[in-house]
């Protein structure tokens, strides 16, 4: 209790403790454990209101110019060879894959863990089957398992293991698959106070895509990888139910270019489409989000007269090992969300806002990018491997992942 007294007092948080002598002894211990665990010095990065659209910190971008992609012609020349030496990476066991999925269905209008999502119209199939279905191919093709870790939050985590545990993990061996939670991070008012979320619990959310790696490693799962000798991960998003997961041309082509990452990378359907593109930001490799995109970018052409800024990525990379320990050294940029948080208000009462109400702390994936010395964007075909399921209705939306489910063969 000391402890986390003179913890709260250093950033001016003493109220998280407000109601504690109220509390039974479970949820006082639940409490400082928390408090314990919580990283305040996030904190420090308040003081500015958003610059662009959700973000809290100003848009400060350097000099940024078109990166290299590997077509899907190139790739389809090399197709052969480039997934020979894929499946022999595979069968040596140095490729993982890692599935983030700390969300909730919430703009699905579900309660449960997205992936727990039911995409099937005539028969139960849920984003998990359709995943899981993904990656056996590819462990048909190895004849060997792959190593999947399943990064989970502790807003779904009992609920993602019951569902895949009840649904025997679609077929797939159940010692190559692994749970690793996503660390939380606390949610502020504007001011940088922590919300209370309940009188025993602050406000918190996961910490964003970019803290994957340093979540695997505090789960203690870096002791498997080193003894399975996994040297790559293919990091993937829950809410793609077309994308090819360990794709062997893939591993290929990243590993015959020697680039320290990999990013799967479609041709945008639009100049606007809200997807982020790849690019060389003060000549290493970069994302920028599609709020960013200026006109003179957006109409930029390269040099065969085609738009230079036209290959969006789709949230599947592939990172070296040896990079991610090198990156580890460093800090990520801290990204200032701002959200609806429901809180308590003074009187004790939970209040669900309407609208944005504070901020919520995350590292991004696409910075992890933006510290490594070299990238290949790898083009993919849109309609073969490019369903996202963000919406409900209208783009990228739950109709137009089925859509293109059925487009594909899939029995829905």
């Amino acid at each position: 209790m000391e402890q986390a007294k003179e913890k709260l007092g250093q950033y001016g948080q003493e109220h998280v403790l407000r109601y504690y002598e109220q509390l039974p002894e479970d949820q006082k211990r639940a409490l400082l454990e928390q408090v314990e665990r919580a990283d305040l010095s996030i904190l420090r990065n308040v003081g500015h209101r958003p610059a662009r659209p959700g973000f809290a910190e100003p848009a400060q971008r350097g000099i940024i110019t078109p990166l290299e992609v590997m077509t899907l012609s190139e790739i389809e020349e090399n197709r052969e060879a480039l997934e020979r030496e894929g499946l022999e990476t595979i069968r040596q066991g140095a490729v993982g894959a890692v599935l983030l999925a700390g969300g909730m269905g919430t703009r699905l209008g579900s309660e449960e863990p997205k992936g727990t999502y039911p995409i099937g119209i005539s028969r139960n199939l849920s984003i998990f089957e359709c995943i899981f279905h993904n990656l056996l191919d590819v462990v048909r093709r190895a004849s060997a398992w792959i190593h999947l870790f399943v990064m989970t939050s502790d807003k779904n985590h009992e609920e993602t293991v019951r569902f895949l545990s009840q649904h025997g993990f679609f077929g797939y061996d159940r010692g190559h698959v692994h749970f690793f939670k996503q660390e939380m991070a606390v949610s502020t008012d504007y001011d940088g106070k922590i919300y209370m979320e309940e009188k025993w619990k602050m406000a918190s959310s996961p910490n964003g895509n970019g803290g994957w790696y340093r979540s695997l490693k505090k789960s203690g799962l870096v002791k498997l990888v080193a003894a399975e000798g996994i040297e790559w991960f293919n990091v993937f998003a829950v809410d793609n139910v077309l994308q090819r997961i360990a794709d062997p041309v893939f591993i290929g082509a990243v590993l015959r270019k020697g680039a320290a990452v990999g990013s799967k990378v479609v041709s945008k359907n639009a100049p606007d489409e809200k997807i982020g593109v790849m690019c060389l930001e003060d000549g290493k490799p970069s994302i920028i989000e599609y709020y960013e995109l200026t006109e003179e970018l957006m109409n930029a052409k390269d040099g065969q007269g085609e738009p230079a800024y036209r290959y969006g990525v789709i949230l599947n990379y592939l990172f070296r090992r040896a990079g991610l320990e090198e990156l580890e050294k460093s800090e990520l940029p801290l990204h200032l969300v701002e959200k609806k948080i429901p809180y308590l208000d003074e009187t004790g009462e939970k209040v669900r806002p309407e609208r944005a109400n504070g901020y919520k702390y995350e590292n991004l994936v696409l910075d992890m990018i933006h510290q490594m010395d070299s990238c290949l964007p790898f083009e993919v075909a849109r309609g073969r491997e490019f369903a996202p399921v963000k919406n409900l209705t209208g783009a990228d939306s739950v109709d137009t992942a089925r859509a293109l489910l059925l487009e594909n063969g899939i029995t829905l």
